[in-house]
C-alpha cells in the first residue's frame, strides 16, 4: 500500500523560503513531484523529477524553486525561495510507481504573506 507523508508547509513572508518534504513508501517510484492548488484555481504542476534525475518546472517557479530526490529514502523535496504571495496554495505530493499507478498526498498548506 502506497503511503505519502508530506511536511514543511506553513506561513512565511514574501521573499522568504520554505522546504517541503514528501516521504513515499509501499512501492518503487519512477516519478515524484509536486503540484499546487490555490483557491478558485485548477491544480497545476510545480515540479517533478523522474528516477533518472531529469526535472521539469512550471515557468512561474523556475529559478526560485528546486526539486530534489533522495532515492534511498524515497523522499522528494521542494526547496522554495523568493516566495511570492501568488505561491500561496495547497501543495500536493504526487508520485507514479513503476507499474504506472499514480498517487497523491493529502496536501500541505503554504501561505505567503505580502
Amino acid at each position: 500500500q502506497v503511503q505519502l507523508v508530506e511536511s514543511g508547509g506553513g506561513l512565511v513572508q514574501a521573499g522568504g523560503s520554505l522546504r517541503l518534504s514528501c516521504v513515499a513508501s509501499g512501492s518503487i517510484f519512477s516519478a515524484m513531484g509536486w503540484h499546487r492548488q490555490a483557491p478558485g484555481k485548477q491544480r497545476e504542476l510545480v515540479a517533478h523529477t523522474i528516477s533518472l534525475g531529469s526535472t521539469r518546472y512550471a515557468e512561474s517557479v523556475k529559478g526560485r524553486f528546486t526539486i530534489s530526490r533522495d532515492n534511498a529514502k524515497n523522499t522528494v523535496y521542494l526547496e522554495m525561495n523568493s516566495l511570492k504571495a501568488e505561491d500561496s496554495a495547497v501543495y500536493y505530493c504526487n508520485v507514479r510507481t513503476i507499474y504506472g499507478m499514480e498517487y497523491w498526498g493529502n496536501g500541505t498548506l503554504v501561505t505567503v504573506s505580502s
